[in-house]
């Protein structure tokens, strides 16, 4: 079944929580398509509309990323598996990034902090998958790879929980790879799942050194549901294009990288059958290592087994 959701307040939030009530109940297999705002929670059709602003049904008192849900699934149940196919993703006109003037460690690391911040005004084409932005009078052209950098179920633990650090049931993952054609692997905590979903990204590279991607609304985003009952995962896991990805989160670059590391070598034990010395070693020369992002407070690094790499 398809279900179509509005761009309204009642459909968003700033925050995760268990207690939230789903906007929409679905069944497994079943197809949602969504618009979202911008980071700023605005949203504008197209040149020729002002940007409207949205808000946060819940009323945080300090609201994250604007996000569409929750949206529970029939049957969904912790210890399951949440799978969210990526069918279609299509940037609106317009996205903003920032950089410096914010006391984070890389703008103090790179003597930033104290400067102005800069933003950047990227005019997007959904049409050509391009963008551009002037920059002290010059014109600055990039190819655009739209994904979502929130996608998460609602964590199991009690309380109201930021949306800026990315967990071990999603959420603010910020990575690149989960484009068009992507599955997201989530699991599941609690009863229905919870599914939310938003932070539109149009071009984001490895790291997202500035603190921001490309931020933009999305005006259609197409995602199916699909429960997996006989699926069991730790982590998120993702199958792309490109290759199959495992996530590691932590705070210490090294723990997230270590977690990222051991997820993908337990699911090469379980894809060719090995022990897992000769999965880290098949790993050594098939395997890349990314770094996610490090602006999230909690960093973030993916492994990817490409496709066809291993015959």
């Amino acid at each position: 079944m398809l279900h179509k959701l509005e761009l309204s307040n009642q459909n968003l939030h700033g925050s995760f929580s268990k207690d939230y009530q789903p906007i929409l109940t679905v069944e497994s297999g079943d197809t949602v398509q969504l618009t979202t705002t911008d980071i700023k929670w605005g949203y504008s059709k197209d040149k020729s509309e002002d940007i409207i602003r949205y808000t946060s049904r819940e009323k945080e008192e300090r609201p994250g990323h604007p996000i569409i849900g929750p949206i529970a699934i029939k049957g969904a149940k912790p210890g399951m598996v949440l799978e969210v196919k990526l069918n279609e993703l299509a940037p609106g006109w317009y996205g903003q990034n920032w950089a410096g003037g914010i006391r984070n460690w890389q703008n103090e690391k790179l003597g930033l902090a104290d400067e102005e911040t800069v933003q950047l005004d990227w005019e997007l084409d959904a049409v050509t998958m391009t963008g551009s932005c002037t920059i002290g009078g010059r014109k600055f052209h990039v190819g655009l790879s739209p994904f979502m950098g929130l996608m998460g179920v609602a964590p199991g633990e009690p309380g109201v929980h930021p949306t800026a650090p990315p967990r071990y049931c999603g959420g603010n993952i910020d990575c690149k790879e989960l484009v068009k054609g992507s599955s997201l692997f989530l699991p599941i905590s609690v009863d229905g799942a919870l599914f939310s979903i938003g932070d539109g990204h149009a071009l984001q590279g490895d790291g997202e050194v500035s603190g921001t991607a490309i931020e933009c609304p999305m005006d259609f985003v197409d995602i199916t549901l699909v429960v997996h009952e006989n699926m069991s995962l730790n982590m998120p896991r993702a199958k792309t294009p490109a290759g199959w990805i495992t996530f590691g989160f932590d705070e210490d670059l090294n723990a997230a990288t270590a977690v990222a590391l051991d997820e993908m070598v337990q699911l090469m034990q379980q894809f060719y059958g090995l022990k897992k010395t000769e999965a880290l070693g098949l790993a050594s020369v098939a395997v890349d290592l990314r770094v996610t992002q490090v602006v999230n407070g909690v960093k973030g690094v993916h492994a990817v087994l490409p496709h066809g790499v291993i015959r």
